[in-house]
């Protein structure tokens, strides 16, 4: 029986599986609400040619269009990988309740790994944090992607 979290972290990896296929780093995120998936994002900086159009950033856009409203109380975020610092802040603007993430970044982690961003209690909202829901399927998708562009650009040289 899947649980909950792996269901939605399963919606998480569909996302980022949409990157992996056209060519971007394969995170992927859904915002959940009363048990409805109400916005979902993977990345697309390559796509758009921006900075900010990481998969957190643009399954909040999408849940805020969903509930007409920036202030996401009472939504949980699943993505697969850590957010970095731009995403936490991302998520404590917003105002996102929980946070479950696959896998951790070690490089630009801003959850758990660098900094402790959505539980800082110098800021005005905190968040609930879970980390390593299907943590292996997260990890691996990202490993398969870098492995393949090392070899692409071995055969380049």
């Amino acid at each position: 029986m899947v649980s909950e979290q792996e269901f939605f972290m399963n919606e998480a990896l569909t996302e980022a599986k949409k990157a992996y296929l056209l060519g971007e780093v394969p995170i992927g995120a859904v915002v959940v609400h009363n048990g409805k998936v109400i916005g979902r994002g993977h990345n697309l900086r390559e796509r758009f040619q921006d900075a900010t159009a990481h998969a957190e950033v643009m399954a909040i856009q999408e849940a805020g269009r969903a509930v007409g409203n920036w202030r996401l109380v009472d939504c949980d975020l699943y993505v697969t990988i850590e957010p970095c610092l731009m995403c936490s802040g991302a998520i404590v603007n917003a105002r996102v309740s929980r946070v479950f993430y696959g896998a951790p970044d070690n490089k630009a982690g801003a959850v758990d790994t660098l900094y402790d961003t959505l539980r800082d209690d110098r800021l005005n909202h905190q968040v609930e944090v879970h980390s390593g829901i299907l943590r292996e399927k997260c990890a691996s998708i990202m490993k398969q992607f870098f492995k393949e562009a090392r070899k692409r650009r071995k055969q380049l040289k």
